[in-house]
């Protein structure tokens, strides 16, 4: 318990002076690609990391309050262009399936299992759960999906940056006064846990941004969640996604990382190709429909969507929609060969 404690401390030091070093020089969403990187580079070079799960969900329910306070009437409305967003995604998961397995299996000679595993555009746990079932090469797949998502993480931001504006700026608002704050993330938290108990992917996040968004919607609360607690709550983010690389050595990275490459390379591809053709039909924001289609981690994307000034809930219902996609095309993939 000590152990954890220290190896916890370790990395919220690191990772916070990661987020300063980002923001000073610049780096689009500092607050997670200055922790996701400086935590990696600590993890890989032997620093022992953790992150305890109450913490982790602590931000997560933070963060999901923050995207629930950007619903608008005119997030709405935008509701009827949809549609052709998500008949897009699913063929869009599907080819970076398909494609990336494909070339894992011809570039790096791995069996038809591991590579569909590997080029699975998320949902870690139940690809582990199916690789161990069908005994696949779990630490090649567990190695590449970590550096996918490092590499989506600091990658997508930049992406962004140059492709241009998202959407409207968010216009600064007043942080929520401290009784609202607190019986929001009491009934966030309440939320986050039955949702869990249904086994919804990302669960606390969308019981933050669902209460939230309810109250704002009808007018209960107003204002947003203060930057004292904001920023913390995507420190810990990043910093999260650093500590996967806990335990990890070079060895194991460099042979995991031309696979890592290629996949991320495919899935951005063909995530651009997709986010294009969406936006030309609907008049979605490219950038943001691109936020919504990358196969990032759903907290990740969504975080990044609130810093990124695109409609969190377009991406966030859209990163849930994949996983209870993959859920369906991950077997149908396995059968294949």
């Amino acid at each position: 318990m000590q152990d954890e404690a220290v190896r916890t401390i370790r990395a919220l030091v690191i990772g916070a002076i990661g987020g300063v070093a980002a923001w000073l020089v610049g780096l689009p969403a500092p607050m997670l690609m200055g922790p996701a990187i400086s935590v990696t580079i600590a993890a890989v070079s032997g620093q022992r990391m953790h992150m305890p799960v109450w913490l982790r969900d602590s931000a997560f329910v933070i963060i999901g309050i923050g995207m629930g306070a950007g619903v608008t009437p005119e997030t709405l409305q935008a509701v009827r262009t949809w549609p052709a967003s998500i008949a897009f995604l699913i063929v869009v998961v599907a080819a970076i399936l398909v494609v990336g397995a494909a070339a894992v299996a011809w570039l790096f000679g791995k069996d038809w299992r591991t590579s569909v595993l590997a080029a699975s555009p998320g949902h870690l746990s139940y690809v582990l759960g199916l690789g161990v079932e069908m005994r696949a090469d779990i630490g090649f797949v567990t190695v590449v999906q970590s550096l996918r998502l490092l590499a989506l993480t600091l990658l997508v931001p930049v992406v962004v940056v140059m492709g241009g504006q998202v959407g409207t700026p968010s216009l600064p608002v007043a942080p929520l006064a401290l009784i609202p704050l607190a019986l929001c993330i009491l009934a966030s938290g309440v939320s986050g846990m039955i949702l869990a108990r249904l086994g919804v992917p990302a669960a606390l996040l969308l019981g933050g941004m669902f209460v939230s968004s309810f109250a704002h919607g009808i007018g209960l609360i107003h204002g947003g969640v203060p930057g004292w607690l904001a920023l913390p709550a995507f420190g810990v983010m990043g910093t999260l996604i650093g500590t996967r690389f806990d335990g990890a050595r070079w060895a194991v990275l460099r042979a995991a990382l031309g696979a890592s490459v290629v996949l991320t390379s495919l899935s951005v591809g063909i995530a651009i190709i997709g986010a294009f053709m969406v936006a030309w039909l609907t008049d979605l924001p490219t950038m943001q429909v691109l936020i919504a289609f990358a196969p990032g981690g759903v907290e990740t994307m969504a975080a990044m969507a609130v810093l990124l000034d695109a409609d969190p809930a377009f991406v966030a219902a859209h990163h849930v929609l994949r996983l209870f996609v993959l859920t369906a095309l991950v077997p149908l993939a396995l059968r294949l060969r």
